[in-house]
């Protein structure tokens, strides 16, 4: 007599559009190790290929849209996707191609991090890019992730006459079609780390988080990750938020210098803390 064999259930499933980082930092490989960390199987549908490492981006080639959209649209037609992640998209033409493909899933959550320019300020969304994200993105997106200066440059209007506050900008990004909008404080002059997020009725929660020293490449990436993992686990937008922001803050504080540029998010830092304090018990228990 046989027996079938009983397989585990299939983790969540997460389909994620971005750009490869050589040195996996930030970019797809960033997306891939947050998501696997947190428990989700992550997707891939590849939109350009960077040359870059930890000091700076070299340059950006895009995929053609046919191609994204090949990839995105076999993966869909297989797996039940819980969520999508969309990070540097390269060229307008991907940007209304991902469009065209969500669109088709209005249930699935989509998790926008609007990647404009590296750590360093590479630009990696040149104007048109960003006005198709407006307006073809922006309405179709649950939460996006932009840091002050992407907010701004997002919300941007003929109109303005300085700097819009971050109020504005999020509430301008709602106007746009944003269901949520978390705008992070790592680029302001400030003792902490203001992360805010609003929702159509105003500011939901701020938090506060300690800065720390050093630069990171891949922090973006790693949040906007973080809190797709989360939703597509089944959390709310605010718990999401909330717990990725833990979970980000901890790769950081854990980050670890491979090159000569930035510091490199530790996604797995978990799984190195556990044995290193299994070591130290062990040393403990020989004295």
């Amino acid at each position: 007599m046989t027996t079938t064999p009983v397989h585990p259930p299939c983790p969540p499933l997460v389909l994620v559009f971005a750009a490869s980082d050589p040195s996996s930092g930030a970019g797809i490989q960033a997306d891939l190790l947050t998501l696997a960390s947190l428990g989700c199987h992550p997707l891939t549908a590849l939109t350009a290929v960077t040359v870059q490492d930890t000091v700076g981006v070299q340059s950006v080639q895009p995929l053609a849209a046919e191609l994204v959209e090949q990839q995105a649209r076999a993966i869909l037609e297989d797996m039940p996707v819980a969520a999508f992640k969309v990070g540097v998209l390269g060229s307008v033409e991907n940007v209304l191609a991902v469009a065209e493909i969500v669109a088709d899933y209005p249930d699935i959550p989509l998790i926008l991090d609007p990647v404009l320019a590296s750590g360093r300020g590479d630009e990696l969304s040149g104007e048109e890019i960003i006005s198709a994200i407006r307006e073809m993105l922006l309405p179709q997106t649950t939460l996006i992730t932009p840091n002050t200066p992407e907010a701004r440059r997002l919300a941007e209007s003929d109109e303005d006459e300085s700097e819009p506050s971050a109020d504005v900008c999020a509430q301008r990004l709602i106007e746009m079609g944003a269901q949520y909008v978390l705008i992070t404080g790592t680029h302001e002059n400030t003792p902490q780390v203001v992360n805010t997020l609003y929702g159509a009725d105003g500011v939901i929660r701020h938090d506060h988080w300690e800065r720390l020293p050093g630069s990171y490449h891949g922090s973006g990436c790693t949040l906007a990750s973080a809190i797709t993992g989360c939703i597509a686990g089944g959390a709310s937008v605010e718990d999401a938020v909330r717990d990725a922001q833990d979970y980000t803050w901890q790769t950081l504080k854990n980050g670890f210098r491979a090159g000569m540029g930035q510091f490199i998010p530790d996604r797995f830092f978990w799984a190195r803390g556990d044995d290193e304090d299994d070591a130290d018990k062990k040393d403990d228990e020989q004295k």
